[in-house]
């Protein structure tokens, strides 16, 4: 029988990213997005709007969707620009402080192009999720890549998966996945060396370096697409300003996941939802619970 993991309690360090007086954007990060292929590309602007709200410094979004890779009136903040084969010398360019890839990002030749350049990109937080993880689960090659990236640099990769991403991952079934979460985890550390969140009521997160945890926030309410886009953004934004506030993936990722789970329960008790509770309602409550926290 597996032991119950401790109780995630990461919202104490939500006061290192207090801001001193003389802080620039560059203090924040400069954070990178990966997706949005056509027909998905409201997936990448939640975790873009996230990103943003959650206060990274700079919130870029290589969108693959052509049609879409436009300013974006209703949110001229977020850096948008079109994703090209050619995106690891954009990289290279921007140097970002962080990097997220996978809210809609489709499987195509361009989608997997991208996903070796995230993965070749060196030593900074790197989040993986959605279709990333699927064209993850289909490549020997991809997961070696994943496999040397987390052996080179210990500690810089979370992945995000749900249980039917999990599934893929572990050559298994949703159902397995599901009957032993504690299991299930463990073996998807050990197979991509990562810090993994497995998602779903009551979250898991783990990671070679740590033992197993569980946030016990969270509502049935958060079961609508887009919630997971939105914490890509928050894990991404917390990570990207915890460079130069001394918050390190692992802490930063924790508190994304509770962070987003409490603003989901803090807007039901306000009467708003569990039916009908948003990813972007729930984007905005989290940006005041963290100020509230600072």
């Amino acid at each position: 029988m597996n032991p119950i993991p401790a109780t995630l309690d990461t919202l104490k360090l939500i006061k290192f990213l207090k801001r001193e007086p003389a802080e620039h954007k560059g203090n924040a990060g400069k954070v990178v997005l990966i997706g949005g292929a056509p027909g998905m590309a409201g997936a990448l602007i939640l975790a873009g709007n996230a990103c943003l709200h959650l206060g990274a410094g700079w919130t870029i979004l290589e969108m693959l969707d052509p049609a879409s890779a436009r300013a974006d009136a209703s949110q001229p903040e977020l850096m948008i620009r079109l994703a090209r084969l050619d995106i690891q010398q954009s990289l290279t360019t921007t140097k970002p402080d962080v990097i997220a890839i996978g809210p809609g990002l489709g499987k195509s030749e361009l989608a997997s192009c991208c996903l070796h350049a995230a993965l070749a990109y060196p030593s900074i937080p790197l989040v993986i999720d959605a279709d990333a993880l699927n064209l993850i689960s289909k490549s020997p090659e991809l997961l070696k890549q994943l496999q040397t990236r987390n052996q080179q640099f210990p500690g810089s990769t979370v992945l995000t998966p749900h249980p039917g991403e999990a599934a893929k991952l572990l050559q298994s079934t949703t159902e397995k996945v599901q009957s032993d979460r504690m299991k299930s985890i463990q073996q998807l550390v050990e197979l991509t060396q990562s810090i993994v969140v497995l998602k779903r009521q009551h979250t898991l997160i783990a990671s070679p370096a740590h033992p197993t945890v569980q946030c016990l926030e969270g509502n049935p309410g958060m079961g609508t697409g887009g919630m997971g886009d939105v914490l890509t953004g928050s894990i991404a934004a917390i990570a990207g300003q915890g460079v130069r506030h001394q918050i390190n993936l692992w802490q930063a990722t924790g508190i994304a996941v509770e962070l987003h789970a409490s603003a989901a329960d803090s807007l039901v008790t306000k009467g708003v939802g569990p039916i009908g509770l948003t990813p972007s309602e729930t984007i905005l409550e989290m940006r005041s619970l963290l100020n509230k926290l600072l």
